[in-house]
């Protein structure tokens, strides 16, 4: 008998659950999935394919609410109806009347976990993997809806294109704008570019092979240059699971054990990396120059090697070295010995770019002249390499301890630049907001998962001591527990960020949520059992 009360009880509910899931969920997901179609410009498909790998987040949310409102309901009019009290009369303990409630209590909690802690990020990666596998299509989209599109989430390369030609890869009269924090770093112009996505684990790379360009390059040269055809390269980064709250709990793991698997901080600290190298390079080049005057740094680069000659060396913007003139540059291949080209220039820059594999040189000369011939009017040379002394100090040990202040000034001879510095200590921050991220968020996923059994149950029992009032007044009132422990989780995390209080007290106000929630639970059934 008792076993086919509690199937009429669980039928009930399981009913009412189903219908509130799915209507939340559809109004929730059509509302979430706004922001990436107006963000990214997808298609119809992708739209489709996005419905579906969000679902998850909103079920995160969803379950515990229609589990709430199936609760309250079903047993508020098992009690208006006055079938509990006939169950009651007859022998039935209460506790068994509650065991189908407790049930769906206890499916919907293991389920937000499984949904917080796998599902939920398992669908972010596919999502972010749709989004990579369409993003050449996404690019040229946007080009052709808004006429530009920012090449990287951070903005680092704004592009402008007159005309698309999606069958060919094919982009008309390109404008690249690059920027970084102190303005724009350099503007490039052209005919007609021709785009390719190189994929990688982590990221994209977009690859413009660009023709007939010209370039101005920051504001100390504002002359434009042509410098024929080049080659472009940026990134497609994270679009979507660069945030903790969409890390596996796997995931979370390794990024304590290592913090450089986190995008966010890895692109940081390259960042730092670049500028240290530059120091570094910089220091050893002006030690050189002090001790022999007039003498030739050597780079490698590719199957030959640049040596260049200067009177000094000055560190004026981010990842650039400033040579002084005069500056004299030689090009040798390494299988002959010959000397390729002797140039004399008035300008000359040694600019660090921050690969993420190892930090690669270019030198950008101006005004220069190739001896015995005509002047020629700027020439680039890429491709170089560090020395190896300092790329063996560089790779010593890992980033994250390299770009500690104590092994930067080890290696430079010298405390770090103001510049290299405030990176540092920016790096520092971000790794802080990233460990205090990792506590909040698995925190934060366990006692919301664990807190839908309370406060499922408390739903259970205003249904049926509210039962002379409406049956959406239990509802209503049954959502304040729910809206307690929100705000207890909220307040925790936000405690966890904050700079004043230690990273336990907002633990432990989540935590004290949930235990409060338990407490109301065990009021409310304690007065349930007097009746």
């Amino acid at each position: 008998m008792f076993f086919t009360l509690q199937r009429y009880i669980f039928r009930d509910l399981l009913r009412i659950f189903i219908l509130a899931t799915v209507g939340l969920t559809l109004i929730l997901s059509l509302g979430g999935i706004l922001q990436p179609v107006q963000q990214y410009g997808v298609g119809p498909r992708q739209v489709v394919n996005l419905l579906v790998y969000f679902l998850p987040i909103t079920l995160t949310f969803v379950l515990p609410m229609a589990a709430l409102f199936a609760s309250a309901l079903t047993y508020g009019r098992f009690a208006v109806d006055n079938e509990l009290d006939a169950c009651r009369a007859s022998g039935v303990a209460l506790p068994t009347l509650i065991y189908p409630g407790f049930v769906l209590a206890l499916l919907v909690a293991i389920a937000n976990l499984l949904l917080s802690f796998h599902v939920m990020p398992y669908f972010m990666h596919r999502a972010e993997s749709s989004l990579k596998a369409d993003a050449k299509r996404i690019l040229f989209r946007n080009l052709q809806r808004k006429g530009f599109y920012r090449l990287s989430p951070d903005g680092k390369y704004l592009l402008y294109a007159d005309y698309v030609d999606p069958k060919n890869d094919t982009l008309f009269g390109i404008v690249a704008v690059q920027h970084e924090p102190e303005g724009v770093k350099r503007i490039i112009t052209a005919e007609m570019t021709r785009v390719q996505i190189d994929p990688h684990d982590r990221f994209n790379e977009v690859q413009l092979a660009i023709h007939n360009a010209r370039q101005i390059g920051a504001p100390a040269d504002d002359d434009w240059v042509r410098v024929g055809s080049m080659l472009l390269k940026t990134s497609f980064e994270s679009l979507l699971t660069d945030k903790i709250k969409f890390k596996k709990v796997d995931e979370m793991k390794q990024i304590r054990a290592d913090l450089m698997r986190f995008n966010p901080v890895a692109k940081i600290a390259r960042t730092a990396y670049g500028q240290l190298a530059t120091e570094a390079l910089a220091r050893d080049m002006a030690e050189t120059w002090r001790a022999a005057p007039g003498s030739f740094y050597a780079l490698p680069s590719g199957s030959g090697t640049v040596r260049i000659s200067a009177t000094a060396c000055a560190l004026d913007k981010p990842q650039v070295i400033t040579l002084t003139p005069p500056v004299l540059v030689r090009e040798y291949d390494d299988r002959t010995g010959q000397c390729l080209r002797r140039l004399r220039c008035e300008r000359a820059n040694l600019h660090v770019e921050d690969d993420p594999a190892q930090p690669r040189l270019g030198l950008d000369l101006r005004g220069e002249q190739e001896e015995e011939t005509s002047p020629l009017v700027h020439y680039v040379l890429g491709d170089l390499s560090l020395p190896a002394t300092i790329r063996r100090e560089l790779e010593r040990d890992p980033i994250l301890q390299t770009l500690t202040p104590d092994r930067t000034a080890a290696l430079l001879g010298a405390p770090p630049s103001s510049l290299l510095a405030g990176q540092q200590a920016y790096l520092r921050t971000i790794i802080n907001k990233v460990l205090t991220d990792l506590a909040s968020e698995t925190n934060s996923r366990l006692v919301f998962g664990i807190g839908c059994i309370p406060m499922i149950l408390i739903g259970i029992g205003l249904g049926i001591l509210q039962k002379g009032g409406h049956l959406l007044g239990a509802f209503g009132v049954s959502c304040l527990p729910a809206a307690l422990l929100g705000a207890a989780i909220l307040g925790g995390k936000h405690l966890i960020k904050g700079v004043a209080a230690p990273e336990f007290s907002g633990i432990l106000v989540m935590w004290a949520g949930l235990g409060l929630l338990g407490l109301l639970a065990a009021v409310v059934y304690r007065r349930l059992l007097r009746q």
